[in-house]
């Protein structure tokens, strides 16, 4: 049997960055929230305009407020963008993110720095929903969710 290059990748360039989309009804408290998370930033305002404020204003009044986003200072993560729905959210995220806290550290170690980050985290506005601790094939993680119910995981 032979295989189409362009399903596997073979024929085509390397992906060098991606965009992560959080569909929401308050983007600008959704990305703040983000962006004391995981230590972003907000970008600057398009050419033009002296702040976010600004463009926003000149948007027709049903847009406005409708989208903000946030970057990696270092320019290493993924741009996180979100956007305005009208629908509330239902049911679980079939993806999240995972906040690398605890990378490299085992046992009471790594549940004492998940907990340290937790607590950061629900000052912010987030909510603890639970700890799953080690099963000898899993490390332990803190399962949260931000300010609008978005679930992620210290990990």
């Amino acid at each position: 049997m032979t295989q189409d290059p362009a399903l596997y990748g073979e024929a085509m360039a390397s992906v060098k960055q991606f965009q992560v989309t959080f569909d929401c009804a308050e983007p600008e408290r959704v990305a703040r929230f983000w962006c004391e998370a995981l230590g972003y930033v907000v970008p600057p305002p398009p050419a033009g305009f002296a702040s976010w404020e600004d463009f926003d204003r000149a948007l027709p009044a049903e847009r406005q407020g409708s989208a903000f986003a946030c970057v990696d200072p270092e320019g290493v993560g993924p741009r996180l963008f979100f956007q305005r729905v009208p629908e509330d959210k239902v049911v679980k995220n079939r993806l999240h993110l995972d906040v690398r806290v605890g990378t490299g550290l085992v046992g009471d170690e790594r549940v004492a720095a998940l907990e340290a980050e937790c607590a950061r985290l629900v000052a912010l506005g987030a909510k603890r929903v639970r700890l799953l601790r080690a099963d000898g094939f899993n490390e332990s993680c803190l399962v949260m969710q931000d300010v609008e119910g978005n679930e992620f995981c210290l990990d």
